[in-house]
């Protein structure tokens, strides 16, 4: 019998199979809230719906119902796991990891990594195999403002680019950026905040792209790929992949929920070409 949450659903397409950087931007709109709502209560586990059911404003349960549901229509569609017997677990710093099968996933292959963020309105989920993955959207109107305290976390350098900016959205907008790129490089890492912001630093271009990155603890930046997006204005995006150090890097962008049929867009990630001491 197909269930509810299916029934006249249109069909989407298996995700490219050469795109190994897959990413949905997703707005709480792309998802009806009774629709959402209805996808909880099939796909979600006990814990999930336990969690849904504590947020006091209907806002925050609208954000987390759609993106928890954009999740595990993602792996269902990466994985062939099903989206209700996915069985998600986390690290002991709260990292999310898909459970394996010990046979392998059923569309092939043992190895996916994904990782989500969200902010007021907007879902960001990358998924990649064979590598780690970190995301992060922010909103330059966010509400709880608070970017001097952002920017004291900086390594000096950072600082200094920062500050340089007039005070306003143009130095906002280089603490947002800076900001994305270490909190999807520390997910990446799987250590979250607990990878203090000074230890690495970024510099970047005038508008958008990473120019030089330096890595903590003397780790390879060659195996590190960035890439910085604005899905729309005032919505920063950022992504942090470890790859192979010579390996083209190909990210596949999405918008929606996984089930309309607008094309994707692709970019090839490119190397950091600075190298900072």
């Amino acid at each position: 019998m197909t269930s509810p949450a299916a029934a006249g659903r249109p069909q989407h397409a298996a995700p490219h199979p050469e795109a190994p950087v897959k990413l949905w931007f997703c707005p709480n709109d792309a998802l009806d809230p009774r629709l959402a709502a209805d996808l909880a209560r099939h796909w979600l586990d006990e814990q999930e719906q336990q969690t849904a059911g504590r947020f006091l404003f209907d806002r925050d349960r609208r954000q987390y119902l759609a993106a928890h549901a954009l999740v595990r229509r993602v792996l269902a569609l990466e994985s062939g796991i099903p989206e209700a017997e996915a069985v998600l677990w986390r690290s002991s710093r709260g990292r999310p990891f898909l459970r394996k099968p010990v046979e392998g996933l059923p569309r092939g292959g043992r190895e996916l990594d994904f990782n989500l963020s969200h902010t007021d309105g907007y879902n960001l989920l990358g998924v990649v195999r064979r590598h780690r993955i970190g995301v992060d959207v922010e909103r330059l109107d966010r509400d709880d403002r608070g970017f001097e305290a952002i920017v004291e976390s900086f390594a000096p350098e950072e600082t200094a680019w920062v500050t340089a900016a007039a005070p306003g959205r143009a130095r906002d907008r280089r603490t947002l950026r800076l900001w994305t790129l270490k909190e999807a490089y520390a997910k990446a890492r799987g250590l979250g905040l607990g990878l203090p912001f000074d230890s690495f630093a970024f510099t970047l271009a005038p508008d958008r792209g990473v120019r030089g990155f330096r890595p903590p603890d003397g780790e390879p930046p060659e195996r590190w790929r960035f890439a910085e997006l604005e899905p729309e204005p005032g919505v920063l995006v950022a992504v942090a992949v470890m790859t192979g150090s010579d390996e083209e890097t190909v990210l596949e962008v999405h918008r929606g929920f996984p089930w309309s049929r607008q094309a994707p867009r692709r970019l090839i990630l490119p190397q950091p070409v600075e190298a900072l001491c």
